[in-house]
């Protein structure tokens, strides 16, 4: 059996983006454990996020399976992609509605991923987050996506700053997608050009290579992933 190269939390293991993670740590001989509303079979271990749960009955739901996981062992990595899309404006009658199901996909779960971080994680280990590039300017057609995306991207230069409570030599950084290749997406949109889209695969060997310390940004770094005739070159905002 191959020696465990590393560990690493993946929250929203079971979305798409989380998915295609969980299997690529896995193919390097990565202990994987994923975070989210059902299990992912692929994973090395689960933790279960309880929907009806709030803000803080999660985290202490969560903190606590991560302890008795992990046993005293650190961790070189937290993934959060977690995340989800709403649109809507200020006469939106789904206004608020969707404002808070998007803090709830998107803050919550970052909040916690830099708790989990702050407890658990290696000198020098990373954390990342799910930030969106729209979110760095209006968002009048989805207010509630860009304020929660946009609180996600002050939470990143926050942990990545000092006294951030992360430990030495962490990288917090957030990765600033436009469209993801997904089975979602392709059903969505079957007529969009395919060729701009970022491969779930590319983002999978990113994170991986910045878990092991290769080719890493600046602390702080929100990364705009900008793909191209199906190659995706990395902007630093």
């Amino acid at each position: 059996m191959a020696a465990v190269l590393g560990r690493v939390f993946i929250y929203g293991g079971r979305g798409a983006l989380g998915a295609a993670c969980v299997a690529h740590y896995k193919a390097q001989n990565w202990w994987v454990a994923s975070i989210d509303l059902k299990a992912n079979d692929q994973a090395d271990a689960n933790i279960l996020v309880k929907h009806d749960e709030n803000w803080i009955e999660q985290e202490v739901n969560v903190m606590t399976q991560v302890g008795t996981l992990l046993n005293g062992e650190r961790i070189d990595a937290v993934i959060c992609v977690a995340g989800g899309w709403a649109g809507g404006n200020a006469a939106s009658k789904e206004l608020v509605k969707n404002a808070d199901l998007m803090w709830r996909q998107s803050v919550w779960s970052s909040t916690i991923a830099a708790s989990i971080a702050a407890q658990f994680l290696k000198d020098g280990g990373l954390l990342t987050l799910p930030g969106a590039k729209p979110a760095l300017g209006p968002t009048p057609g989805m207010i509630g996506y860009g304020m929660a995306k946009a609180a996600v991207h002050q939470l990143t230069k926050s942990l990545a700053a000092e006294n951030s409570g992360l430990p030495p030599n962490s990288l917090a950084v957030a990765i600033l997608p436009v469209t993801l290749d997904t089975p979602m997406n392709r059903k969505w949109m079957p007529n969009a050009d395919f060729s701009t889209w970022t491969p779930l695969e590319f983002v999978a060997e990113l994170f991986l290579r910045w878990s092991r310390g290769e080719e890493r940004p600046p602390n702080g770094s929100l990364v705009h992933l900008v793909t191209k005739n199906y190659t995706t070159d990395l902007l630093l905002v």
